[in-house]
């Protein structure tokens, strides 16, 4: 599967239980699991079924591993793009590459409105901030016309909820 397909899965709830389960714990083996599933879900299955639904998930797109560091490490920063559309036709996809292909890049979407190109980013201190600003205005400045940029602080909320895969399970309201 590419990044750019949609996953095609018909989710069981032993599927939607190991997902709330390892969104939980990521660490959690497959035999862990297992007891898991029996203890809270009185789903009864075998170590190597669970090892083959994650998987087979994860080979289909289900969901995506990341390493994420510890928010204590880093400067996490919200950037919102601006163009010059002037010049946005010869060069937007080589800048869009430079900001996708950054190691600071850790969330990088498109979205509607005047700002259109968002990123979540991540730094050492605010030092680099101001760095890769200058470098990208350097080397993509007749293409962005300006960059809105917030530093994240206190990150008070830093996971996935469990219970936002039982959604699913079909069409369901909050």
């Amino acid at each position: 599967m590419t990044d750019d397909e949609q996953p095609n899965w018909d989710f069981k709830d032993r599927d939607i239980a190991i997902l709330c389960e390892l969104s939980k714990d990521p660490q959690l083996s497959s035999r862990e699991l297992t007891s898991v599933l029996k203890a809270e879900y009185d789903i009864d299955v075998s170590h190597v079924t669970v090892s083959e639904s994650i998987r087979r998930m994860r080979d289909e797109g289900v969901f995506r591993e990341a390493i994420i560091p510890n928010e204590e490490y880093y400067t996490f920063a919200l950037f919102e793009f601006k163009f010059n559309t002037e010049h946005f036709e010869d060069g937007w996809r080589d800048a869009m590459e430079y900001i996708q292909g950054s190691k600071h890049t850790l969330f990088y979407f498109l979205s509607d409105g005047e700002y259109q190109w968002k990123t979540v980013m991540m730094f050492r201190s605010s030092e680099q901030i101001s760095k890769w600003i200058h470098n990208c205005y350097k080397e993509y400045g007749d293409v962005i016309a300006n960059i809105r940029n917030s530093s994240v602080h206190n990150v008070l909320k830093f996971r996935t909820d469990p219970q936002i895969y039982e959604d699913l399970r079909g069409d369901q309201t909050e």
